[in-house]
């Protein structure tokens, strides 16, 4: 058995062994996404993919032998995540009936595209820096959705159109006027501070600054013609500083927490290469 684990581990340690594994994947991913493409080699693509699965099984049983220890391969985010994704290849589409079950099955096998990410050191460094961040993406998410969601409730409160049927005689014509000089974009578009998820939508939609600017034009229109009742400087304000806010200040928090893992993680790998040179 020592032998055998030596063996795998002084296979893994080769850079040729790495090399014809990412060609594999590089491989399996084609192969995926020539599959959506109505050819007439369906069958010619599933025998391939049978011996990349194959060549796949291989892989994870020489890992598994190189292991250091057992609790730490069982242990391991990538053996669970290759494991995982090996049952699954491995379950005949012949064992569903149910459509929507063969349908969920074919999107789970679609996640075997995520195997690029264990192509290089870098990559799972990244991967690896990605999931340690997640706690701090997650309280700094629900501080950004407290801000979205008081945004949005003062969106509503001085932004959110009258409905026309409601309207007087003159409001009414004055709102039909509206329409027809700063109509909605795109023209399918409900009110942007209608409803509470919309106006969230909307807020998000400034964020990524699609079409920010005609919708505060719009709403200095509404404004000027009585339709709702703020000023276009509080309508400016309020878009100004929801942007800063929003773009300049809670992303960069993102990308922060995401940086300080980054460098957190890089100080560990390297502390343990020093640990394994010393050795």
């Amino acid at each position: 058995m020592n032998m055998i684990s030596q063996f795998c581990r002084n296979l893994i340690a080769r850079t040729t062994f790495e090399v014809a594994v990412a060609i594999i994947i590089l491989a399996n991913c084609f192969l995926i996404g020539l599959n959506t493409y109505q050819l007439q080699l369906h069958d010619t693509i599933h025998r391939i993919q049978n011996i990349i699965l194959v060549l796949f099984t291989i892989e994870f049983v020489i890992r598994f032998f190189a292991r250091t220890s057992l609790k730490e391969f069982v242990t391991s985010g990538w053996s669970i995540f290759d494991f995982s994704l090996l049952v699954i290849n491995y379950i005949p589409e012949t064992a569903f009936d149910n459509g929507l079950s063969l349908l969920a099955l074919r999107v789970l096998r679609v996640f075997r595209v995520l195997r690029l990410l264990r192509l290089s050191s870098e990559i799972r460094l990244i991967v690896s820096v990605l999931l340690r961040s997640l706690r701090s993406l997650l309280c700094n998410a629900v501080v950004f959705f407290a801000f979205m969601y008081l945004f949005a409730i003062l969106g509503i409160s001085m932004f959110r159109l009258p409905e026309p049927a409601t309207l007087p005689p003159e409001k009414a014509a004055a709102y039909a006027q509206l329409v027809e000089v700063a109509p909605p974009t795109p023209s399918c578009s409900p009110d942007p501070y209608g409803t509470l998820g919309e106006s969230m939508f909307t807020l998000f939609r400034l964020l990524t600054g699609e079409d920010w600017t005609d919708i505060r034009y719009n709403l200095v229109k509404a404004s000027e013609y009585g339709i709702i009742h703020v000023s276009p400087p509080v309508v400016t304000g309020f878009h100004v500083l929801w942007y800063v806010l929003a773009a300049f200040l809670l992303l960069n928090l993102f990308v922060g927490a995401v940086l300080t893992n980054y460098q957190t993680i890089l100080e560990q790998t390297k502390q343990k290469k020093k640990e394994t040179s010393a050795r």
